[in-house]
């Protein structure tokens, strides 16, 4: 892949999404908590949201031990305990 030029605008904008990442992470988190809650009785899109679930715990660099405990268990409980502890942490 070639090394693209951003305009210093463009840079700005890539710049404040690194900066907010984790917060960036945290919110999408509380979405798919949410998602996870109102598909209880739909496997497949279950299985789509823990899946997104584990990409967005990787990207906060949660711990390896923590994040495979919360998705063996797939408990919504557990992961929403964990979340409310990290946004506690994050301000």
């Amino acid at each position: 892949m070639a090394k693209q030029d951003y305009t210093k605008h463009q840079q700005g904008i890539i710049q404040r999404y690194y900066e907010n990442k984790d917060a960036i992470m945290l919110t999408k988190l509380q979405e798919l908590l949410t998602e996870i809650y109102l598909a209880a009785d739909e496997p497949k899109k279950l299985e789509r949201l823990w899946g997104r679930v584990q990409k967005a715990m990787t990207n906060l660099k949660v711990k390896p031990a923590l994040a495979a405990h919360i998705l063996e268990k797939r408990d919504p409980e557990i992961l929403a305990r964990n979340l409310n502890d990290w946004l506690k942490n994050a301000r």
